[in-house]
């Protein structure tokens, strides 16, 4: 015979079944609630047409990614090396004059601020100069390509070898809106998507398809549109003349993969004014870097640290505010890394004083080989004696550039900076020892004197620039013509 169950137990399992009940319906309540909000605050609220080049438009349907996008607007952070502060990396040091001698860096070269600056600043810069009409100036139309959305638009309207035709204040009137949405989305979707051909061409040329890539993968491809290597290809079958963009990542992404892949094409940037020496400049190849270091191997995206997702209002969405992650550690690094933020910034900034040392050794080092090959030249050295001398300049000064350009390189793949900067210093040292025993064929014995660039002026003052004119031109320019084409981007969007 089974014992009868006591009264108070029958009421302590209603009372549990009551509680469980009403915790099962608070659950579906907010899960539906949920979905509500995200209904409501993922639908647009007005289309945006294809090629929308202006960041308001879509800031209307999202206005939390807008809002926070526009915070890059604050210049006001400074890490123990650099941040996103404007600053005259001429005037910090002024050997860069001399390393860029006869290359337009040499006039002005600034620490990047954010990307709400990017047509201003370029527009600002002495490197592209003061044209006063369409076809005047210094530097070619593909300057403008990763500098706004309205690139996309235009390369769309007018066809992609069209755009990179021609000089370019060409397109003055055209580019005014900032980096923003439509560099990286897709009106419709809103998925993220790559708009500029020289990523998806170098996916071809390798292979692959682009459109193959995860969502993880492209959370680093579009910023993998301009923040690379490239240069301007003007032999390209069918489009020669035009200076068309173009990724040197055939034979790899490797600092040597990209030197092969020069010295292949016969490609050069420059020729040094000094050591008269083919040059390659190094853009920022901070996509590459950032793929050996851990972080990339290990599936971190680009997004995940300089653009992480936060949470407002109950609603997730990725923060818009792109900066370094040393100015957001909580929820860039804390993320993963349980670490304090203290010593997560003190390992940064670790990695970056010992790569830091190790290239200021070499561009002391780079300095006195062009000085020394520049007093060959003086004292009446033939082609085939430089030959190989200038061979070595150009390879020591690529492996600088590629660390120096790589922004965050030092954090992204530390062991592999130092490794490139290390080869860098043997390349150039062995050219140099080539120089001492060329100087002593050539009758001169002792030192080669170290040049007067304890400043920014002095530097430029050695190397022949005229800087009073360049920045009277660049007045003349802000003031006459910048105007214009100001006003005829008004008159244009006020149609759209």
């Amino acid at each position: 015979m089974s014992a009868k169950r006591e009264p108070w137990k029958n009421w302590v399992l209603f009372i549990a079944s009551m509680v469980l009940v009403f915790l099962l319906g608070l659950l579906v309540s907010t899960i539906t609630e949920r979905k509500i909000e995200a209904k409501y605050a993922y639908t647009p609220m007005n289309k945006i047409k294809q090629g929308e080049p202006r960041n308001e438009v879509w800031g209307e349907n999202f206005p939390r990614e807008f809002e926070s996008y526009y915070r890059t607007a604050d210049s006001t952070f400074k890490s123990k090396h650099n941040g996103n502060a404007m600053i005259d990396m001429l005037e910090v040091d002024p050997r860069l004059v001399v390393l860029w001698a006869g290359y337009g860096f040499s006039k002005d070269y600034n620490q990047g601020r954010g990307h709400v600056y990017a047509v201003e600043d370029l527009r600002n810069s002495l490197r592209t100069g003061g044209p006063k009409g369409k076809d005047d100036g210094p530097m070619p139309s593909t300057c403008w390509t990763c500098k706004s959305p309205d690139v996309p638009r235009i390369m769309n309207e007018q066809g992609v070898e069209e755009f990179y035709k021609g000089k370019w204040g060409k397109l003055g009137a055209e580019i005014v809106n900032p980096i923003g949405c439509a560099d990286c989305h897709d009106s419709e979707t809103m998925n993220l998507k790559v708009t500029r051909p020289a990523l998806i061409e170098a996916f071809e040329r390798q292979g692959k398809d682009i459109k193959q890539a995860t969502h993880n993968e492209m959370r680093s491809l579009v910023c993998a549109q301009c923040h690379v290597e490239y240069y301007f290809n003007k032999k390209l079958p069918g489009k020669e003349g035009t200076p068309y963009l173009v990724f040197p990542w055939d034979d790899g992404q490797t600092v040597e993969d990209m030197e092969t892949y020069y010295d292949r094409v016969g490609h050069v940037d420059w020729v040094h004014k000094l050591s008269r020496a083919p040059m390659l400049k190094a853009q920022h190849p901070g996509y590459e870097v950032y793929k050996m270091g851990i972080h990339g191997q290990r599936g971190v995206s680009c997004a995940d640290c300089h653009m992480p997702y936060k949470t407002e209002g109950g609603q997730k969405f990725t923060d818009h505010h792109i900066q370094s992650p040393l100015n957001n550690v909580a929820n860039s690094c804390q993320v993963c890394h349980r670490e304090e933020k203290d010593v997560l910034t003190k390992n940064v900034y670790d990695n970056q004083d010992r790569i830091l040392e190790n290239r200021d050794q070499l561009e002391r080092l780079l300095v006195r080989a062009h000085v020394e090959a520049k007093k060959c030249w003086d004292l009446g050295a033939t082609e085939a004696q430089m030959k190989d001398i200038l061979h070595g300049i150009r390879l020591g000064q690529w492996r600088w550039d590629y660390a120096a350009a790589s922004h965050g390189g030092s954090f992204h793949a530390p062991v592999e900076l130092g490794r490139v900067i290390g080869k860098g210093i043997d390349i150039t040292q062995e050219t140099r020892i080539k120089l001492g025993k060329l100087l002593m064929q050539l009758g001169f014995s002792g030192e080669v004197p170290y040049p007067p660039i304890q400043t920014k002026a002095a530097a430029q003052k050695y190397i022949g620039l005229p800087m009073d004119q360049l920045e009277a031109e660049k007045a003349d320019f802000k003031k006459n013509v910048l105007p214009k084409w100001d006003e005829e981007a008004k008159q244009r969007e006020a149609k759209y």
